[in-house]
């Protein structure tokens, strides 16, 4: 090999190996995470049950009612994870009502829905893509709905400022595919708001969506959904 070749060579993998480094931190950028999702209740009071907390026991006048989704303070998550991290994906377009009744859980009901066009990650063409009809398919679906069955694990009396675990049932529906999910919910009743938090975890399969694995990237089947949100009476 004379010197010329052995030179055009080593530029070559020169090339090679800047491009490779551009391509891994232009891939880093586009598929990262950039979304901290915002918890309404803050870590300290979602460890205070009412049996620990001293606040004054809130009333049923106080409490049963219709509460609405404060769409300025509320907010649900989607997260999904890959083999480099996970990515939170936000709406902030959320609305809904939660018709609380404590002394007699049954006759509670709620219902929210999401605005799918306000999805942001953060980086525009993944959202693009993500509303797409690859995915959403926000043209056609523009809105996903959540609709309450049963509330279970919710105190009669709640003490003001403290968190009150339970379990929520429904019917999820996306891109008009109904799927029933338990969310793990907590509630905080606090300067005469309702703080709500709560989780599920869907799939890409539940709702007619392909995992976007692809050879440089493993995809997770779960997708996690997290409700948070503020409702005033």
């Amino acid at each position: 090999m004379n010197k010329k070749t052995r030179n055009i060579i080593i530029i070559a993998a020169i090339v090679i190996v800047v491009v490779a480094i551009g391509g891994y931190q232009f891939m880093k950028s586009y598929m990262g995470n950039k979304v901290a999702i915002e918890q309404v209740i803050p870590a300290a009071t979602s460890t205070e049950s009412s049996a620990t907390a001293s606040g004054a026991s809130a009333t049923g006048e106080q409490l049963n009612g219709d509460w609405k989704i404060n769409t300025d303070a509320s907010k649900v998550y989607f997260s999904v994870t890959t083999s480099q991290e996970t990515v939170n994906f936000v709406d902030n377009k959320v609305t809904g009502n939660w018709n609380i009744n404590v002394d007699d859980p049954t006759k509670m009901v709620a219902e929210g829905q999401i605005d799918m066009s306000a999805i942001d990650s953060g980086t525009a063409q993944r959202d693009e893509h993500v509303k797409g009809a690859d995915f959403f398919d926000v043209a056609k679906f523009p809105q996903a709905t959540f609709k309450a069955t049963s509330f279970e694990g919710l105190p009669t009396t709640w003490t003001e400022g403290a968190t009150n675990d339970f379990t929520m049932k429904g019917t999820l529906t996306v891109k008009g595919i109904a799927k029933d999910v338990t969310v793990a919910g907590k509630a905080v009743y606090k300067g005469g708001q309702i703080l709500l938090s709560g989780t599920t975890t869907v799939t890409f399969e539940d709702f007619g969506m392909k995992n976007p694995h692809s050879v440089v990237l493993s995809t997770q089947n779960d997708i996690g959904v997290q409700l948070e949100l503020t409702l005033d009476k």
